[in-house]
């Protein structure tokens, strides 16, 4: 199998990175400079208020909106975690113990600390006005602020640092034991500060000392350049930001099973060559800058598949589809058979369908990065083999994806419920906005419906006394059914309660769309509801 990495930076507005194998686009990341990604960043904040309802606290990072703040992302907080590089087998560096603690979750004898269902209260860990760092778990998406947390992560190429902890761990991903052992005690050989934690990354497999030891260092470095900043900045301030987009993908998801690496931006191609040299020198020689006058992304037909991320429908190999629709909740995804009929036996043809779809809704829950909830209705089986075997083919297809999820078992109902991180807004909001004329539905109202909607409005406000004329702007088509279907309805309105209505049809406006107001006898406006 070869695997290619296209990187795609010859237009100033944005950075593309696709992924290949075979030929197969099966990961795609993008970034527009117009959108600020901060997914990453470490802030010097100020609690803007607490919610002890909620067991939250509102962050100032000086962003449009304040962050979120969960007593689960504060330290010294029994809940906190390193995320995807945490390890099962290890343990938080701080321990509550029972003399500070009572199993009620209210105050102990002492008085010092309150917990709630094994959980410190926000309040007795922040107060409103405080100054914290902060470090960006979730970028804000819609209306809802960034997630933060205080418990703040440096990742390097093959490690990542967890200041003010104790833990030494290893990536859950690493699975052989004797390499787990080995690794975790080079990370006690390299003797990290007291205050400084280190989890080895999955990237960290197999390295060694040397490779391991540069990468500490330089983690260390890092984190004294951020302390020293943290000392000296106002409030609300950046104290460190991530890494772009190219730089992140080399650091977090280059891997030596990667052929080649190839580049259309000499200025990139630069830069990627002198980051590889100083933490894997020996692939350098994958690089390859694209000279060709046909654009990148064209040449190997990466262009069609984005296209296709905002389709309702995937259609799969000889026969079936899948149909996504994402909404406010969560995204439903729906398996079709569609006119597939290989298979003479109805349960056959639904097992080869969901197999098919399975490997298909994986790859594009990747390529969309879709992120929260996600419900998969897959074609009804009878046989618990079955119902098996497509569960094993959705988890071990999923497998590759670097986002953490979760996958239940197959319902009677033939539903899979599962969740995957969100970390950022999906690829389809970077690309897409909502329709302004639909709110992202894909439907308007129809013109007799808006017609009817009109008529109603109007029959509400001749009621009112104190309008004497009513104005209604809507699209020429509009206006033209009001006036024509409706005119006999319109002039009883005006005998019989003495008012005016006018009826304005104009370019630019669209059907659904209409602007109503009501003025008094001096030519004020009335408020209506």
């Amino acid at each position: 199998m070869k695997k290619r990495m296209l990187i795609n930076v010859v237009e100033p507005e944005e950075s593309r990175i696709a992924i290949l194998e075979d030929g197969i686009l099966e990961e795609l990341y993008i970034e527009r400079f117009s959108r600020e990604q901060i997914a990453g960043n470490i802030y010097k904040g100020r609690i803007v208020n607490i919610e002890p309802s909620i067991e939250a606290a509102f962050v100032n990072i000086g962003i449009s909106r304040n962050g979120f703040l969960h007593v689960s992302d504060v330290k010294n907080s029994r809940s906190s975690s390193n995320g995807d590089s945490s390890d099962k087998t290890e343990t938080s560096d701080k321990k509550e113990t029972p003399e500070t603690t009572d199993k009620k979750g209210t105050k102990d004898k002492k008085g010092k600390t309150e917990t709630k269902g094994g959980r410190s209260r926000i309040k007795s860990l922040l107060s409103p006005d405080q100054e914290v760092l902060v470090q960006v778990i979730k970028e804000g998406i819609g209306e809802k602020g960034s997630s933060l947390t205080t418990n703040v992560s440096i990742p390097g190429r093959f490690l990542v640092l967890t200041p003010d902890s104790t833990r030494i761990g290893v990536s859950r991903k690493i699975v052989d034991e004797t390499e787990r052992a080995r690794l975790k005690q080079i990370i006690e050989e390299l003797k990290p500060p007291p205050n400084l934690g280190m989890i080895v990354r999955t990237a960290g497999e197999r390295q060694t000392k040397r490779e391991l030891s540069r990468d500490f260092n330089y983690l260390r470095r890092l984190w004294k350049v951020i302390e020293n900043k943290e000392k000296k900045a106002e409030v609300p301030s950046v104290i460190y930001q991530e890494s772009d987009l190219v730089i992140r993908t080399i650091r977090d998801i280059f891997s030596t099973d990667i052929n080649e690496i190839v580049i259309d931006s000499e200025a990139v191609f630069k830069k990627i060559r002198y980051f590889l040299r100083l933490i894997m020198p020996s692939c350098v020689k994958k690089l390859k800058l694209y000279t060709e006058q046909e654009p990148l992304f064209h040449k190997y037909n990466i262009e069609r598949e984005i296209e296709k991320i905002n389709k309702r429908e995937v259609r799969l190999p000889r026969g079936g589809s899948i149909v996504i629709e994402q909404t406010e909740a969560l995204v439903a995804i729906d398996v079709n058979s569609g006119k597939y009929r290989e298979e003479s036996d109805p349960e056959r043809t639904a097992l080869k369908t969901n197999i098919k779809a399975a490997k298909e809704i994986a790859r594009q829950v990747r390529l969309r990065d879709i992120g929260g909830v996600i419900i998969v209705d897959f074609i009804d089986m009878k046989e618990e083999k079955n119902m098996r075997a497509v569960e094993k083919t959705l988890e071990s297809s999923l497998k590759r994806d670097r986002a953490r999820k979760k996958i239940l078992k197959i319902s009677r109902f033939g539903i899979v419920e599962m969740t995957r991180q969100r970390i950022r807004p999906s690829l389809k909001s970077v690309i897409y906005e909502s329709c302004k004329n639909c709110g992202g539905t894909g439907e308007t109202e129809t013109l007799e419906s808006t017609c009817l909607s009109l008529m109603r409005q109007i029959k509400s406000m001749v009621n009112n006394s104190q309008i004497q004329k009513i104005e209604i702007t809507t699209s020429h088509v509009v206006a033209g059914y009001l006036l024509n279907k409706k005119r006999k309805k319109l002039t009883e309105l005006e005998e019989k309660f003495s008012k005016s209505i006018i009826i304005n049809g104009i370019t630019g406006h669209r059907t659904g769309e209409a602007t109503t107001y009501g003025t008094d006898s001096e030519g004020k406006h009335i408020a209506t509801r």
